[in-house]
């Protein structure tokens, strides 16, 4: 059975979870209209996934897909954070603001989360998706016999075969072209940085698992190069932010379709992990003091970067927050939800139509 029949879509499109962007309405819009639409839960606590989720089944009887994060939980160092603030400080200054004194892990991961994983088997989404690793094998154990379908971002071949042994159902296969966090196992080690084509082929060759090719993939010409290089669907983000549905403000949908949509900077410095950025204020600040200071652990440096956003916007400044966009941002549309994946409905068919 194949891995759209398995989650019961019609097209091949897969909806990114975006944390921070993408909404409810925007993941059960996707699910309508034929695709996977997704939602992310990895930055909120097991209450208000609950509530999230309830809100996508208001609009969708059809299936959707549930991120969540599993990073290793933060390691505290508060000479380095305390390091992190004072480099941080001029940047602070110049909006009329301070620093926090000190700064937290504002996540949970999932793998120490028993409560949202009480929620996900007791909601029983169609997909629950891991990023940045995978959760404890129990956790995976009890998620599949719910009955959830599992997928798991890597950016290897080595990942993907920790997650095709964990007993996960498709691998995503996230591309260096992808827009926001880079998934990563772990981002201390070595990366090869593949982009979309070589890891989808390499995946789909070497893992006994479906495949689904995410980064810079943003049409309907895209969607079907990568079904042409094995991977059975495409996982599209960037592509979304454009839609009135997405939660993303002004400031994020103005540099997306601004002149630096062709030059996207992968950067530690708003979270502490990886992770694709329109250039911005933020991102600048690798040139400065910031850039030669050891960051904080992820999610502890979003703690300042979080606060050093919303001291900026107060003052009329949107770029210093997490304007996460992949490399194919210049293609961005801005159509609803709907509208979009029609027209990606169509280029798709067109494309295959032209290849045949």
């Amino acid at each position: 059975m194949t891995l759209l029949s398995r989650l019961g879509v019609r097209l091949p499109i897969i909806q990114a979870p975006m944390a921070g962007t993408s909404t409810p309405q925007l993941a059960a819009a996707v699910t309508n209209a034929g695709g996977l639409g997704s939602i992310a839960v990895g930055a909120v606590d097991a209450t208000a996934a609950r509530t999230t989720i309830a809100a996508v089944r208001a609009e969708t009887d059809g299936p959707f897909n549930v991120n969540v994060f599993c990073h290793e939980p933060a390691t505290a160092d508060p000479a380095r954070e305390a390091a992190w603030l004072a480099a941080l400080a001029p940047e602070f200054v110049r909006y009329e603001a301070k620093p926090p004194a000190t700064l937290s892990e504002i996540y949970t991961s999932f793998v120490a989360d028993p409560a949202m994983l009480d929620v996900l088997v007791e909601a029983r989404p169609a997909v629950v998706s891991f990023h940045f690793g995978l959760p404890p094998q129990a956790a995976i154990d009890r998620l599949k016999a719910a009955g959830i379908l599992l997928f798991s971002t890597a950016t290897s071949l080595a990942e993907a075969q920790a997650a095709v042994a964990a007993g996960v159902d498709a691998i995503v296969a996230q591309g260096w072209e992808a827009g926001g966090h880079r998934g990563v196992f772990d981002p201390e080690a070595p990366d090869a940085r593949l982009g979309v084509a070589a890891l989808t082929r390499l995946l789909a060759a070497r893992v006994s698992t479906p495949v689904i090719a995410a980064g810079g993939l943003m049409d309907g010409a895209g969607v079907a190069a990568a079904l042409a290089l094995g991977a059975e669907a495409a996982q599209l983000g960037t592509a979304f932010i454009g839609c009135p549905e997405s939660s993303a403000d002004g400031y994020h949908r103005a540099a997306l379709f601004g002149p630096g949509a062709g030059t996207t900077q992968m950067t530690s410095l708003i979270s502490g992990r990886p992770a694709r950025c329109l250039p911005n204020r933020f991102t600048a600040l690798k040139d400065g003091v910031p850039g030669r200071t050891a960051t904080p652990d992820y999610p502890i440096a979003y703690d300042a970067g979080k606060a050093l956003a919303a001291a900026a916007r107060a003052q009329g400044e949107g770029g210093y927050a997490a304007q996460w966009a992949g490399q194919g941002a210049p293609l961005a549309r801005a159509l609803p939800a709907a509208e979009l994946m029609a027209t990606l409905e169509r280029e798709l068919a067109a494309a295959r139509n032209g290849a045949a």
